[in-house]
């Protein structure tokens, strides 16, 4: 795997070319943010080894495969780590992956797992978990959520926005890394939840697949504008 520092408290973990987690810094160690694809294991705890610090806890983004893999392995081989989930992504990890009356009734995309770990202790949007708080970020999935450090204005946002490929907001095709937006769930409210997101005024945007931003709001706020237009023409044609 390859690790890039950003910043004082942020180290990039790459696998495969194409999959990020995140190791955030804390007093006390690191909080790992995703697992990636099963078989990661190894190499995430490899990364932590070269920061020079403990993984003290472990969350994700959304149960996508892809950022969910190796959550039971992690979890195995890190007992003593707490495993804070987002509480939506509790439930779609134990096999729930009903929608709630009041969210778009529109059938999931993207490979969701089941998970045997079961968290410490979950967390909603506006918590907290050491320096980061949690900020909903519906329509890639409907349980994805992002993390924002208020103390040097990093976002990381998990597949709400893709840079490689071309910078995109979820469910925005870029033909040369479509996946992202193979996998999104609906659209509209990943736009919403993508001005939301811009709303934060990040410095840094770490997403899920390609390199992280600096300075990140005009490529947002032309993102927007690209998925609200491909909204309109898709109304005008349905």
């Amino acid at each position: 795997m390859k690790t890039t520092t950003h910043g004082d408290y942020l180290t990039k973990v790459t696998r495969l070319w194409v999959v990020n987690m995140y190791l955030v810094r804390e007093e006390d160690g690191l909080t790992l943010i995703d697992t990636g694809f099963s078989g990661g294991r190894q190499g995430i705890i490899e990364a932590a080894a070269k920061v020079g610090r403990p993984i003290r806890r472990i969350t994700l983004t959304h149960a996508h495969a892809d950022h969910a893999g190796s959550l039971d392995d992690l979890r195995q081989a890190l007992p003593d780590a707490e495993l804070v989930l987002p509480a939506r992504t509790a439930e779609f990890l134990s096999g729930n992956t009903s929608l709630l009356p009041d969210e778009p009734q529109v059938p999931l995309s993207g490979s969701f797992i089941a998970a045997e770990a079961k968290a410490d202790r979950t967390v909603r949007p506006g918590d907290r978990l050491g320096s980061l708080r949690v900020v909903a970020a519906p329509g890639h999935s409907p349980d994805q959520v992002a993390f924002f450090d208020e103390r040097d204005g990093t976002l990381i946002a998990g597949d709400a926005f893709q840079t490689l490929g071309g910078f995109a907001v979820s469910g925005v095709m870029r033909w040369r890394f479509p996946f992202t937006a193979q996998a999104t769930w609906h659209l509209p409210t990943a736009v919403q939840s993508a001005r939301a997101l811009a709303a934060l005024n990040p410095r840094r945007l770490a997403v899920g697949h390609g390199s992280l931003l600096n300075n990140p709001g005009q490529a947002i706020t032309a993102g927007i504008d690209e998925a609200e237009e491909k909204i309109h023409a898709q109304a005008q044609t349905a």
